[in-house]
Protein backbone atom coordinates (compact mmCIF):
# COMPACT_ATOMS: atom_id res chain seq x y z
CA UNK A 1 0.00 0.00 0.00
CA UNK A 2 2.27 2.47 0.96
CA UNK A 3 4.15 1.79 -2.36
CA UNK A 4 1.19 2.63 -4.25
CA UNK A 5 0.89 6.03 -2.28
CA UNK A 6 4.66 7.07 -2.93
CA UNK A 7 4.19 5.64 -6.46
CA UNK A 8 0.83 8.30 -7.02
CA UNK A 9 2.55 10.96 -4.96
CA UNK A 10 5.57 10.95 -7.05
CA UNK A 11 3.52 10.76 -10.69
CA UNK A 12 1.49 14.12 -9.13
CA UNK A 13 4.69 15.63 -8.66
CA UNK A 14 5.98 14.73 -12.13
CA UNK A 15 2.10 16.23 -13.82
CA UNK A 16 2.28 19.49 -12.12
CA UNK A 17 5.44 20.24 -13.02
CA UNK A 18 4.80 19.50 -16.33
CA UNK A 19 2.92 22.58 -17.88
CA UNK A 20 6.23 24.41 -16.07
CA UNK A 21 8.76 22.27 -18.13
CA UNK A 22 6.60 22.89 -21.58
CA UNK A 23 6.73 27.03 -20.74
CA UNK A 24 10.95 26.10 -21.17
CA UNK A 25 10.13 25.62 -25.16
CA UNK A 26 8.33 28.28 -25.55
CA UNK A 27 9.55 31.49 -27.07
CA UNK A 28 8.35 34.96 -27.46
CA UNK A 29 8.51 38.71 -28.79
CA UNK A 30 9.79 41.12 -26.21
CA UNK A 31 10.20 44.75 -26.50
CA UNK A 32 12.50 47.10 -24.81
CA UNK A 33 13.84 50.56 -25.15
CA UNK A 34 17.05 51.38 -26.79
CA UNK A 35 17.08 47.73 -28.10
CA UNK A 36 13.47 47.73 -29.77
CA UNK A 37 11.83 43.62 -30.44
CA UNK A 38 13.50 40.84 -29.49
CA UNK A 39 13.20 37.15 -29.00
CA UNK A 40 13.44 35.79 -25.23
CA UNK A 41 12.25 32.59 -23.49
CA UNK A 42 8.60 31.91 -22.04
CA UNK A 43 10.32 33.30 -18.84
CA UNK A 44 11.58 36.73 -20.12
CA UNK A 45 15.17 35.52 -20.29
CA UNK A 46 16.99 37.30 -23.49
CA UNK A 47 18.26 34.56 -26.36
CA UNK A 48 21.20 36.20 -28.24
CA UNK A 49 23.22 34.74 -31.57
CA UNK A 50 26.52 34.48 -31.95
CA UNK A 51 27.94 36.06 -35.47
CA UNK A 52 30.58 33.83 -35.25
CA UNK A 53 28.61 30.40 -35.51
CA UNK A 54 27.75 29.33 -38.50
CA UNK A 55 24.15 28.08 -39.62
CA UNK A 56 23.17 25.17 -37.78
CA UNK A 57 26.86 25.04 -36.06
CA UNK A 58 27.87 26.48 -33.03
CA UNK A 59 31.43 27.36 -32.88
CA UNK A 60 30.94 28.59 -28.73
CA UNK A 61 32.31 26.00 -26.44
CA UNK A 62 34.36 25.60 -22.82
CA UNK A 63 34.46 28.93 -21.36
CA UNK A 64 32.99 30.58 -24.20
CA UNK A 65 29.50 27.70 -23.33
CA UNK A 66 30.26 29.11 -19.62
CA UNK A 67 29.62 32.81 -20.56
CA UNK A 68 26.74 32.20 -23.11
CA UNK A 69 24.84 28.76 -22.08
CA UNK A 70 23.24 27.00 -25.00
CA UNK A 71 19.03 27.60 -25.53
CA UNK A 72 19.10 23.81 -24.96
CA UNK A 73 15.74 22.01 -25.93
CA UNK A 74 14.17 19.50 -28.15
CA UNK A 75 11.49 21.28 -29.65
CA UNK A 76 10.49 25.24 -29.61
CA UNK A 77 6.71 26.35 -29.17
CA UNK A 78 7.08 30.21 -31.00
CA UNK A 79 3.75 32.14 -29.56
CA UNK A 80 2.36 35.33 -31.38
CA UNK A 81 4.11 36.65 -34.12
CA UNK A 82 6.95 34.23 -34.40
CA UNK A 83 6.77 31.34 -36.72
CA UNK A 84 7.65 28.22 -36.06
CA UNK A 85 9.20 27.17 -38.97
CA UNK A 86 12.31 29.54 -38.48
CA UNK A 87 12.94 27.37 -35.47
CA UNK A 88 15.51 24.27 -35.39
CA UNK A 89 17.33 22.56 -33.55
CA UNK A 90 20.86 20.53 -34.21
CA UNK A 91 23.03 18.40 -31.76
CA UNK A 92 26.02 20.02 -30.89
CA UNK A 93 29.24 18.68 -30.73
CA UNK A 94 28.73 17.49 -26.81
CA UNK A 95 25.81 15.87 -28.19
CA UNK A 96 22.70 18.34 -26.66
CA UNK A 97 20.02 19.77 -28.98
CA UNK A 98 20.54 23.39 -29.56
CA UNK A 99 17.29 25.73 -30.57
CA UNK A 100 18.30 28.02 -33.79
CA UNK A 101 16.72 30.57 -35.11
CA UNK A 102 16.35 30.54 -38.88
CA UNK A 103 19.69 28.55 -38.27
CA UNK A 104 21.74 31.23 -36.09
CA UNK A 105 22.12 28.67 -32.87
CA UNK A 106 20.60 30.94 -29.51
CA UNK A 107 22.40 31.58 -26.19
CA UNK A 108 21.74 33.05 -22.78
CA UNK A 109 23.88 35.54 -21.43
CA UNK A 110 25.40 34.74 -17.44
CA UNK A 111 24.96 38.02 -16.64
CA UNK A 112 21.63 38.57 -17.17
CA UNK A 113 19.78 37.94 -14.33
CA UNK A 114 16.17 38.50 -14.32
CA UNK A 115 13.86 38.61 -17.22
CA UNK A 116 13.79 41.36 -19.70
CA UNK A 117 18.11 41.86 -18.88
CA UNK A 118 19.82 42.48 -22.59
CA UNK A 119 23.24 43.16 -20.97
CA UNK A 120 24.67 40.38 -23.79
CA UNK A 121 23.80 43.18 -27.16
CA UNK A 122 26.90 43.93 -28.48
CA UNK A 123 29.73 42.13 -26.48
CA UNK A 124 32.70 41.79 -28.01
CA UNK A 125 30.91 43.36 -30.99
CA UNK A 126 29.74 39.68 -32.12
CA UNK A 127 26.82 38.69 -29.32
CA UNK A 128 23.21 40.11 -30.39
CA UNK A 129 19.60 39.81 -29.47
CA UNK A 130 17.16 39.35 -32.56
CA UNK A 131 14.21 41.24 -33.89
CA UNK A 132 12.68 38.43 -35.84
CA UNK A 133 11.23 41.51 -38.13
CA UNK A 134 14.91 42.51 -39.18
CA UNK A 135 17.09 39.26 -38.73
CA UNK A 136 20.51 39.40 -40.53
CA UNK A 137 20.19 35.94 -41.15
CA UNK A 138 18.98 33.77 -43.74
Amino acid sequence: MLKKIAVFAILAVMLTALPAFADHHKTKIMKKDGIGSYIADAKGMTLYYFTKDADGKSVCNGECLQKWPAYVADKVDPQAGLNAKDFGVFKRDDGKPQVTYKGAPLYYFFKDKAPGDTTGQGVGGAWYVIDPANFPKK
